[in-house]
């Protein structure tokens, strides 16, 4: 499929989501959010290992979501638009395989919540990051109150999201929503480099950890561990369990197939 508002690019096993809506510094309109839901329903995880989400141009991740658009709607389509936006969202943040965020500028609003339904954020110098949707008069919308508090703990998250404020990329590190921050000129090529070291490494092994770690959020302590312990049983009905054990064994380098 085309779209009009995503690039893909393909890089052997690792795809390259990029958001590109320059004019609006890729703000999030209902027609974007359905894009991305479309891409990502229809990724093939047996031929992407890795996926990279980032921002087209210099200055922005992606802004937020698209006021012109929310002006004019009332709470029925409110409700609707941000359930556009956090299916798509969802759908991403359950993918079985590594999503990395490359934070390469603002990502505000529906930018930040973008970054935080992938796995692992790693950000420009440059990126700014907030949930200013208080001081438009609403909450935000794609699930960020509940992935910020998640991810920051709840005091940094409401001190977020209720006074708007942004915070710079160093801050943004310090508090723990992204994993590093680099120059603009090497943020891609960090990503690519992350994406690589993933990929040398079991696929169902990898699916079977995120599920653990994305479902034990919302999991009593026994319930978590007993996730646990079928996951890793199952890794041992894998050929790549095999693989990976045997290469130890015999002082090689495992060659995996995801199977």
């Amino acid at each position: 499929m085309e779209y009009g508002f995503l690039k893909i690019e393909q890089l052997d096993q690792i795809t390259v989501m990029k958001v590109s809506a320059p004019k609006s510094l890729n703000a999030l309109n209902s027609t974007v959010l359905k894009e991305i839901d479309h891409f990502v329903s229809n990724l093939d995880t047996t031929q992407t290992r890795v996926l990279i989400v980032t921002g087209d141009g210099e200055k922005a991740f992606v802004a937020g979501a698209d006021i012109s658009e929310m002006a004019h709607l009332y709470e029925k389509e409110g409700y609707e638009f941000s359930k556009i936006g956090a299916v798509a969202f969802r759908k991403l943040e359950t993918l079985p395989i590594p999503v990395i965020a490359a934070v390469n500028g603002f990502a505000l609003g529906g930018g930040c919540e973008l970054a935080m339904a992938c796995d692992i954020r790693i950000a420009s110098n440059k990126a700014k990051f907030g949930q200013p949707e208080v001081g438009l008069g609403i909450t935000p919308g794609f699930s960020g109150t509940y992935r910020l508090a998640k991810l920051v703990g709840q005091g940094y998250a409401k001190e977020m999201i209720f006074t708007g404020k942004a915070i710079r990329a160093d801050e943004a590190l310090r508090i723990g929503l992204v994993n590093a921050v680099y120059e603009p000129e090497e943020l891609m090529d960090k990503a690519i480099e992350m994406a690589q070291k993933m990929i040398k490494n079991a696929p169902l092994a990898i699916k079977y950890a995120k599920q653990c770690i994305n479902e034990s959020y919302d999991l009593i302590a026994e319930d978590a561990i007993e996730l646990e312990n079928t996951n890793f049983g199952k890794c041992f009905a894998t050929e790549d369990q095999k693989e990976g054990m045997a290469a130890f064994l015999e002082k090689r380098e495992a060659v995996f197939r995801g199977k």
